[in-house]
């Protein structure tokens, strides 16, 4: 654990002091980087913890942002407080419900399964035009948050910009920061010791009283839980919600993101999903061709690094240790 400090205290100085040293374009893209971060801690406890790959959690995405954006427009809500306690409490019903049908199956047909359910909530989101206005979207004004302590700057003399490059910034901080330490915290109790014998040998660890199917669920649903507050966070830095995010399309890049940082580490989806953040702007940036420049890139970073960005700089380190 101290040696993990060592580490850490830098690495969360660094975004602490981030805002003053980088332009707000690039802080805003710090902000998507951490959101989908939480994201990708909560996938990968099924990944990386349980063994089971799930092409669904766009699904649980989705149902976070949505949930902020029907509070706005049926309820005049306006605080970030209430944005995240409706995209967990919604996320965590959905999430119980799928699990609840997914975790009866595990490999090709887990992740099968997870995908099929997260395309009728797309084809529902597509098509409850009364209800979600389709295509369209629905939009997502600048909340309270804190209660009000840091309020909406509409009407107000700093500029939006510089409300999500700082206060929201330090917001989405906050919340990953708590969520890292929960997910530390999970992973390295007794259930996530559970979770990992689970999935290095399910029949063993049914036959030393590990109640499989039932860890499994509540891994699900932690996962959805953390993949749904992700979403509800994203929502407010994005200003509208579209049934794009509930497309599989949107599940493969959280799956990519989290192979890309190395989902046999803790920190790996962490870093993978900065790194994937950061090449799909600027490569949208750069050529109307992104999709093709972001996915060359890509292919060539997973077969150079096979076990991730961050588990190929362990592997690295440690030679250059024994050769020193």
């Amino acid at each position: 654990m101290t040696r993990n400090l060592r580490y850490l205290i830098p690495i969360a100085l660094l975004l602490v002091i981030l805002p003053y040293a980088l332009p707000p374009y690039q802080t805003i893209l710090f902000s998507y980087g951490l959101i989908f971060a939480i994201a990708a801690l909560g996938f990968n406890l099924l990944l990386g913890y349980t063994g089971l790959l799930s092409f669904g959690h766009s699904a649980y995405f989705g149902v976070g942002a949505y949930a902020p954006a029907f509070l706005v427009k049926y309820f005049g809500a306006g605080s970030m407080e209430l944005f995240l306690l409706a995209g967990i409490f919604f996320t965590a019903v959905v999430s119980a419900v799928f699990g609840f049908i997914c975790v009866r199956y595990t490999r090709i047909f887990f992740a099968i399964l997870a995908l099929a359910l997260s395309q009728v909530l797309w084809s529902l989101a597509l098509k409850l035009f009364w209800l979600t206005n389709g295509t369209d979207g629905l939009r997502v004004p600048t909340p309270t948050l804190l209660g009000g302590l840091a309020s909406d700057v509409l009407g107000s003399a700093e500029t939006k910009l510089d409300f999500l490059s700082h206060r929201y910034y330090y917001y989405v901080l906050a919340v990953f920061f708590l969520c890292v330490a929960v997910m530390w915290v999970i992973v390295n109790s007794p259930f996530g010791k559970a979770l990992q014998a689970i999935r290095d040998n399910e029949t063993r660890a049914e036959f030393v009283g590990v109640q499989v199917r039932r860890y499994r669920w509540i891994a699900f649903l932690v996962s959805g839980v953390f993949t749904g507050l992700a979403g509800s966070l994203w929502v407010v830095l994005n200003g509208l919600v579209t049934p794009d995010i509930l497309y599989w399309t949107f599940s493969g890049e959280i799956v990519f993101l989290t192979v890309l940082g190395g989902f046999r580490t803790f920190a790996g989806p962490i870093l993978g999903a900065v790194v994937f953040n950061f090449l799909k702007a600027y490569a949208v940036g750069f050529t109307v061709y992104w999709q093709f420049l972001l996915g060359a890139v890509l292919v060539v970073i997973v077969l150079s690094m096979p076990t991730g960005i961050l588990g190929t700089a362990n592997t690295i380190w440690l030679r250059l240790r024994r050769a020193a």
